[in-house]
C-alpha cells in the first residue's frame, strides 16, 4: 500500500511539473526579420525629413548616443535634437544592419551596422559626409510592435584633435631668420 502511495505521489509530482513547465516558442528568426524590415522602413521615412516620422521609431524612454554629445533621453528630447538636423538641406542618412540577434525571450533585438550621414559643414557652403557604425537595441512593446530603446552611432573619422593639421606656410624671411639663429 505504501509502495503504491509513493508511486502515485511521484507520478502526480511529475505530471504537475510537466503541466507547469511552459515552453516559450523560439521567435528569434521572426523577430530579427521584423526588426530588419522596420529598419528599412525607418531609412525610407528618414529620407522624407519628417522629424515626427523619424522620432516615431523610438520608445518614449529611449536614449540616443551621438558622438561628442551628452546622452539624449526621451522621445521628445530626441525629436528636438533631430529637428535642426532634418532642416539641413543637405541632410541625408542611410544605414543597414550587418548583424542582428534576438533574445530567447522574444523581447529584445539588437542590430549592428554601418551608416552614412551627410550634412552641411559649419561654414554653411559645402556638404560633408560621415561614415561609421551603429548599434540599436529594440524592445518589443505591449502591442507587439518594436521600438528603439537605445541608439548609438560612432564615426569612423578620427577625433578633431587627431585629424592632421594643415602645415603652416612659412615665409622666406622666417626661414632665413631661423637659419641665421642656428648658425650663431
Amino acid at each position: 500500500m505504501r509502495h503504491y502511495r509513493t508511486v502515485f505521489t511521484c507520478i502526480a509530482l511529475f505530471a504537475l511539473t510537466a503541466a507547469c513547465t511552459t515552453t516559450v516558442p523560439d521567435t528569434r528568426d521572426a523577430d530579427i526579420k521584423a526588426v530588419k524590415g522596420l529598419e528599412a522602413a525607418w531609412v525610407q521615412d528618414i529620407a522624407t525629413k519628417d522629424v515626427d516620422k523619424f522620432a516615431s521609431y523610438y520608445s518614449d524612454d529611449a536614449s540616443l548616443l551621438m558622438p561628442n554629445a551628452p546622452i539624449i533621453n526621451g522621445k521628445d528630447n530626441i525629436r528636438a535634437a533631430l529637428k535642426p538636423m532634418l532642416a539641413d538641406p543637405n541632410f541625408a542618412l542611410t544605414f543597414q544592419a550587418t548583424r542582428a540577434d534576438a533574445s530567447k525571450g522574444g523581447d529584445f533585438v539588437y542590430t549592428v551596422g554601418a551608416y552614412s550621414l551627410t550634412m552641411t559643414r559649419p561654414d554653411g557652403k559645402t556638404a560633408a559626409t560621415d561614415t561609421g557604425k551603429y548599434l540599436t537595441v529594440f524592445k518589443k512593446q505591449a502591442d507587439g510592435s518594436w521600438k528603439a530603446v537605445v541608439d548609438m552611432i560612432s564615426s569612423d573619422l578620427p577625433a578633431r584633435s587627431e585629424r592632421p593639421q594643415p602645415r603652416k606656410q612659412r615665409s622666406h624671411r622666417a626661414a632665413r631668420a631661423r637659419r641665421r639663429a642656428r648658425s650663431r
